[in-house]
């Protein structure tokens, strides 16, 4: 079949060391371009940033360009240059990931560039948007599903979402979620071994509850050491609160970068605690299945629909407490725990992924999407933003 040019725009790109959206970019990108197509990311740069800038990564040819150091202007001013070039280079196909890009989709339309949005979780439900930035979501939410030519989601709980405030439809594509045995040689450079710690890797944002699950570690009676992977760019003052509310057992690793040394954090822990609240499929949740460790996971929608009867669920730092000092007891029930987060993990494969990706790809390319999309209006009894907000905080244990 004939190749395509495939522009990939609105993450900070590959290689990837940050988010889920980098993860999906590298693991579909590097496919895409092994079955023949030309595949162009787009990445972020700064004028700090003196990381090494490649020309080509895994097959994909990069594409980097700088943007705004603020954290509201940071992602839309990067897509906006990407964009710009992008029109100037065109492709046969563009992906745009990140419902907040929105605004330019239009630019790319005028190009008769045909897009597909990965409209992501539910961003505007974040603390770390105030009332001006969460309005700004709640609209690009519906700009996206009227400007896009198609929308992807990657949670059954997403599609269902966008169904039910816009009558919108979706390409359901979740994430990968690798199946990994990579030993446990590097944990004594940290001090840990095999089975003897419970962990957590998340940025620290109010919605992911590291707060919630250092706080209820600290309630347990808990033998294992509960080891924290992760930091906050932009919150200083919720790092300070964290930190507050742990005690000794509590070890925090700031960011650990090097994936070997992660994916055997992951492997070799009794437990992974998730307090991802807000987005869909999550690849750090996957990654832990992926490598048979049981899971406590935040009790939405998202999570359970990943974990299903592999895991144990909190809704509460109470809970949390209860969940860990259940694992600690019941050896025999961690052990089948994982096995069956292996068996799980195997549904999510990154070669089905970016085989969706190509065929979604194909169908743009086409033209093969309706003439006339929804219009982007939030259908009657849809929810209501300040109520849907306050009903987040209760749910999380926000006020």
């Amino acid at each position: 079949m004939t190749p395509l040019s495939i522009a990939m725009v609105g993450t900070r790109g590959v290689p990837a060391r940050y988010g889920g959206f980098e993860t999906a970019v590298e693991e579909i990108g590097r496919r895409l371009a092994d079955a023949g197509h030309r595949v162009v990311v787009y990445c972020r740069t700064g004028a700090d940033d003196d990381a090494p800038r490649p020309e080509r990564h895994l097959g994909m040819e990069l594409v980097h360009l700088p943007a705004a150091r603020k954290r509201s202007l940071e992602t839309l001013s990067h897509t906006a240059l990407s964009v710009g070039h992008l029109v100037r280079h065109r492709t046969d196909v563009a992906f745009v990931f990140n419902a907040a890009n929105s605004p330019l989709l239009p630019v790319i339309r005028a190009a008769r560039i045909p897009v597909a949005t990965h409209v992501d979780g539910l961003e505007w439900k974040r603390a770390k948007w105030g009332p001006t930035g969460q309005r700004y979501y709640r609209a690009a939410e519906a700009l996206s599903v009227r400007w896009s030519d198609a929308l992807i989601a990657d949670a059954v709980g997403i599609a269902d979402y966008y169904t039910r405030e816009f009558a919108a439809p979706t390409t359901l594509l979740t994430y990968g979620a690798p199946l990994i045995a990579p030993g446990s040689d590097r944990l004594a450079e940290l001090d840990l071994e095999p089975g003897g710690y419970h962990l957590v890797v998340a940025r620290f944002e109010p919605e992911n509850h590291v707060d919630v699950i250092v706080d209820g570690y600290r309630r347990s009676a808990a033998r294992k050491p509960l080891v924290v992977v992760g930091s906050a760019p932009y919150s200083d003052e919720y790092t300070a609160r964290v930190h507050a509310l742990a005690d000794d057992r509590v070890r925090f690793l700031g960011g650990v970068w090097d994936q070997v040394q992660l994916d055997q954090l992951y492997a070799s822990a009794y437990t992974y605690v998730h307090g991802h609240s807000v987005g869909g499929t999550n690849p750090s949740l996957l990654r832990a299945l992926g490598a048979g460790t049981p899971v406590i996971a935040f009790d939405v929608d998202f999570n359970r629909e990943v974990v299903a009867d592999s895991g144990r669920f909190f809704a509460d730092a109470d809970d949390v407490a209860a969940r860990v000092e259940e694992a600690e007891n019941d050896p025999a029930a961690v052990a089948s725990a994982g096995a069956r987060a292996r068996e799980l993990a195997a549904r999510y494969d990154w070669d089905d992924v970016a085989a969706g990706y190509e065929q979604l790809a194909r169908r743009l390319a086409a033209r093969d999407v309706p003439r006339r999309r929804p219009s982007g209006r939030r259908a009657a009894g849809a929810s209501d933003p300040a109520a849907a907000v306050a009903s987040s905080a209760t749910l999380t244990g926000r006020r």
